[in-house]
């Protein structure tokens, strides 16, 4: 972690209204949900948002877990080096958001390196492993483990499908945002150029 001293001011607000968007009873879940889906053998850590972060600030249970979700000889991070070194933790954490990305979680929902190995923003951490868990439980490609009412599925495309003549139909018509013109013509009107009439 960084060796900074206590902020004030506007930074200090800044800093509470993030960690205020902190969910513990969403800590929960997501722990049970990576315990479960990592294949049950990794140790839990202590509920809180500090420990939360020390165990996942190596970045191995990250990239433990995006493998889980692909199929066996398809993980996209081949080698997971155990390293106390802080910039290879910090590199394996990179890898599990480009993974991630590549996955389908947006952008906007990705975290940065730092949010999580200087614990500037937990919540956007958890934001990340919603939006992984709710990829994984829509995807239902069987790669998935553990409940899932944890996560809601994502809203899927709704393909329609219009014949020729649906769709030659649908260009002869006018919509309602632009007004209507039936019993519309030309009936009173004058050429341009002319006076009008006034009685």
């Amino acid at each position: 972690m960084a060796n900074r001293g206590p902020s004030y001011g506007l930074s200090r607000e800044v800093q509470e209204k993030i960690e205020q968007k902190y969910d513990p009873d969403l800590e929960q879940r997501l722990v049970d949900w990576i315990v479960a889906q990592s294949g049950g053998n990794l140790e839990k850590p202590q509920p809180g948002k500090q420990n939360f972060q020390t165990w996942l600030m190596d970045g191995t249970i990250l990239c433990r877990l995006i493998n889980s979700l692909y199929p066996r000889g398809k993980e996209p991070i081949k080698k997971i080096p155990e390293t106390q070194m802080a910039f290879k933790q910090m590199e394996k954490i990179s890898q599990f958001l480009q993974a991630a990305e590549a996955y389908g979680v947006t952008t906007t929902d990705i975290f940065q390196t730092v949010d999580l190995w200087e614990g500037k923003d937990m919540a956007a951490v958890q934001r990340t492993l919603m939006a992984l868990g709710s990829l994984a439980v829509t995807k239902d490609d069987g790669q998935y483990k553990g409940d899932r009412d944890w996560f809601h599925r994502k809203a899927q495309g709704y393909r329609r499908e219009f014949t020729e003549e649906q769709l030659r139909q649908g260009q002869s018509l006018i919509g309602l945002q632009m007004g209507s013109n039936r019993g519309a013509s030309q009936a009173g009107m004058t050429g341009y150029g002319m006076h009008r009439q006034i009685m």
